[in-house]
């Protein structure tokens, strides 16, 4: 064989590697916030992830994304979403582990924890399916408001087996959730919604209107927004009816979309279509919030599963390919790349955590802080994700730029966490609401944020700028939208810093205070300064 076709200096497969034994910040976190009980069955899902054949599973789902399929052969109206194989056996295997509810059906301390790093482990290999599993996730609040839906629903979307037939809902052991609430002429303002609920008697409405995204269409069930007599308000429309009957759901397409390709988005049109009522006529919004508060979570648990891949291959690659006579990871400006690239990941997986945990307690304290800090961090994190991507991309060179290589896919898969439930303004406005209607909820995460004062003098200057940023917003509130991106820039950068000063090791807790708050901080990754163990930090990667 000539010498030209013999493969050198090329990082091999990387694979069969146990992802949440070698994610420290993970480890670290979930023993920090009470789930160290869950370690055992998150190694399990770590070896499971890390498989070359679960890889492969992600790889196929994607590249053979869902297919629609409005009639069958003989005429009749169908509405099918196919998928690939392997999209079934990883949202399988996802559910099997209780990606998706187990934190609700075996509530214990550290349970929202152990679900969140379950979920972040398979978000972390496949990202796609981790859209019906936070919306089935995110669903168990809004049907506790209605007990007779949650006794015949929340059995089987706690189960653990995954069936994804449509059929009388009666005869399945499980069900998998979508929502729909956004439409064509509103978008995030769902109350210029124009579907309409007509009372149909029985507890039943009959719902008329166009839903510009729905997700995950072929799932058992949705929750959507309608104008009922009442005003606006928040339905159970099942795909199946009680006693088999198809309910009229009929899709119109499936969104082309720039990432998240093994994921089905749509949009579909209901023509009397048959509704229960969740909650109370004219509080739909109030119904649906906390379903949107959970799957804000999880759009911040996702992005840091996100950063977690992209960071972990760049590493895998940087340690196993030389150039112009060293490894490129013992090559100063790669060290320092791969470093910052870690922080941020870190940064992210500890607020990630730690607003998980929460989530554990319905204690005022806990309820104040997630209801701000949620927000923040979703705004945040989630909007760190593309270009974090793009640079732990470039640290592959061009097989990062190819789609034989995951970072390609992650770098078009991380903008979604950023648009859905609630693109950036649409967060920012909500936090100055909650700072102006909760001011409960400021002072709980002023509390998280003073806990880690006195460490860092840049740190300490970074909190009292902040403080001052928020009463300036508060003292105009006409002017406060002005300033909303700036003030919830400034609240992640305190939360972050907080988390990471006092849970995070000392180098990287040295990292993020000088690249992210310091006075000497970058723009770009990878300028960071050499007095810092960078060494150190890279090695978490």
């Amino acid at each position: 064989m000539s010498i030209t076709h013999e493969v050198i200096n090329q990082a091999p497969p990387r694979v069969d590697l146990n992802e949440y034994l070698i994610n420290p910040a993970l480890t670290e976190a979930v023993k920090r916030y009470d789930a160290q009980w869950a370690a055992d069955h998150l190694s399990e899902v770590g070896s499971l992830v890390g498989r070359a054949d679960f890889q492969r599973d992600a790889e196929l789902a994607n590249t053979n994304p869902p297919v629609f399929s409005s009639h069958d052969r003989w005429g009749n109206r169908v509405d099918a979403v196919d998928f690939h194989p392997a999209y079934h056996r990883i949202i399988g295997a996802a559910v099997a582990h209780g990606a998706h509810t187990s934190c609700w059906a075996d509530p214990r301390p550290g349970a929202h924890v152990a679900r969140a790093a379950t979920f972040m482990l398979f978000a972390q290999v496949e990202p796609g399916h981790a859209c019906p599993m936070s919306m089935t996730h995110a669903v168990v609040p809004s049907l506790r408001l209605q007990p007779e839906l949650a006794d015949v629903w929340l059995p089987r979307v706690y189960s653990r087996a995954y069936d994804p037939e449509l059929r009388d809902p009666a005869t399945k052991p499980s069900a998998i959730f979508g929502m729909a609430m956004t439409e064509k002429q509103g978008g995030s303002d769902v109350r210029a919604n124009t579907t309409h609920a007509v009372d149909a008697g029985a507890g039943t409405y009959r719902l008329t209107g166009h839903k510009w995204f729905c997700s995950a269409p072929q799932s058992d069930a949705f929750l959507v927004l309608a104008q009922a007599p009442g005003g606006l308000s928040c339905f159970l429309v099942p795909r199946v009816l009680p006693g088999g009957t198809r309910n009229v759901f009929r899709i119109q397409r499936l969104k082309d979309k720039l990432g998240n390709r093994s994921n089905a988005s749509s949009e579909i049109e209901l023509d009397g279509t048959v509704g229960w009522l969740v909650g109370e006529e004219g509080r739909g919004v109030r119904t649906i919030i906390e379903m949107v508060g959970q799957t804000r979570l999880d759009c911040v648990l996702g992005s840091a599963a996100g950063m977690r891949q992209a960071v972990a291959e760049a590493a895998w690659h940087t340690r196993h390919r030389s150039a112009f006579g060293a490894l490129l990871i013992d090559q100063p400006a790669m060290t320092a790349v791969i470093a910052d690239l870690q922080l941020e990941a870190e940064a992210a997986t500890w607020t990630a955590l730690r607003l998980a945990a929460a989530y554990d307690s319905d204690d005022d304290e806990s309820i104040a802080f997630r209801r701000l800090a949620t927000a923040v961090a979703k705004y945040w994190v989630c909007k760190r994700g593309p270009n974090h991507a793009y640079e732990a991309l470039e640290c592959l060179g061009g097989n990062g730029y190819t789609e034989a290589f995951p970072l390609a896919r992650r770098y078009r898969e991380q903008p979604v966490m950023a648009i859905w439930e609630g693109s950036g303004n649409v967060i920012a406005l909500d936090v100055l609401r909650a700072m102006a209607r909760e001011p409960q909820s400021v002072e709980a995460v002023d509390r998280e944020i003073t806990s880690a004062l006195g460490a860092y003098a840049a740190f300490d200057a970074h909190v009292a700028a902040t403080r001052a940023l928020l009463a300036r917003a508060a003292a105009d509130p006409a002017a406060a939208p002005a300033l909303a991106r700036r003030v919830v820039e400034a609240l992640a950068l305190a939360l972050q810093g907080a988390v990471v000063i006092r849970e995070a090791p000392t180098a990287v807790a040295d990292g993020f205070v000088s690249a992210r708050i310091g006075d000497d901080r970058s723009l770009e990754y990878g300028a960071l300064d050499p007095a810092l163990d960078l060494a150190a930090i890279a090695a978490r990667a």
